[in-house]
């Protein structure tokens, strides 16, 4: 079983490597068309249609140019009335982030709020510090192009996928405010938060001094803010104690100077 897959708008979720082979989840969510973005992505299940792109979870990974390509086969599936599974290994990073340059190319949405929608959804979201850059990139340079050609090619749009996302925004503003996902009744549970952290994606990049993340999880954000206090506050009181240990020694160190003087 995997730890469940996310609806994001109609007829588009994310998921992780387990989920694209758990049959139960697959029917419910009547996925016909599977996007398989990872190291060894190949087709699987002989019943769904693929798209198959191998690229790593490493910030230096250039994903913009697989863009059109994802955008087109989402987009078609979801116009012949299938329902299409975006995954990668854990459905936090590289499967965010060609779904967020798909919400920003059939909406107005830019990538901030593109990423924001897909996290009020699944929190868990959070594409690595490059990845993020990719989205700024395509935003300012080839956003405006592609959506041309996507009207173009697609001149009907029968979704409502603006009011999905903003639907999508206001969970994602109560889980800044409140730390909890508000639940919308055609979802399952999301993977747990943080359960990317700790995988392999840091071993297939191989790389030291990786930057850091240009957004993380507000609940991140403030464990790492309390560890740092509680840091501050342990050195702190160290150096009370020693001061104090310090002081007593002096103390008795001058009481037997003044014995030996007696």
């Amino acid at each position: 079983m995997g730890n469940g897959m996310n609806k994001i708008l109609p007829s588009l979720y994310i998921g992780n490597f387990r989920d694209a082979k758990d049959e139960k989840q697959l029917t419910e969510n009547n996925i016909t068309h599977i996007v398989s973005v990872h190291d060894n992505a190949k087709k699987i299940l002989e019943d769904k249609e693929y798209l198959c792109i191998v690229a790593s979870d490493c910030p230096d990974q250039d994903l913009i140019k697989f863009f059109p390509q994802i955008n087109k086969f989402i987009h078609k599936a979801r116009l012949e009335g299938g329902s299409v599974l975006v995954h990668c290994l854990a459905g936090v990073s590289r499967s965010v982030t060609v779904t967020a340059a798909y919400i920003m190319t059939v909406t107005n949405l830019g990538w901030r709020d593109s990423l924001n929608c897909i996290r009020g959804a699944r929190s868990v979201a959070n594409p690595n510090f490059g990845f993020q850059k990719q989205l700024q990139s395509y935003e300012s340079e080839q956003l405006e192009e592609e959506r041309r050609k996507m009207k173009a090619m697609y001149p009907n749009n029968p979704f409502r996928d603006e009011e999905e996302c903003q639907i999508n925004l206001r969970c994602f503003q109560q889980f800044v405010l409140t730390g909890n996902l508000p639940s919308r009744s055609d979802d399952l549970y999301p993977l747990p938060h943080r359960a990317y952290e700790g995988q392999a994606r840091r071993a297939a990049c191989n790389k030291q001094n990786v930057p850091g993340k240009l957004e993380t999880n507000v609940s991140s954000a403030s464990k790492g803010k309390k560890s740092a206090c509680h840091h501050r506050h342990h050195h702190h009181h160290h150096q009370q104690h020693h001061q104090h240990h310090h002081h007593k020694k002096r103390q008795h160190d001058l009481g037997k100077a003044a014995e030996v003087d007696a």
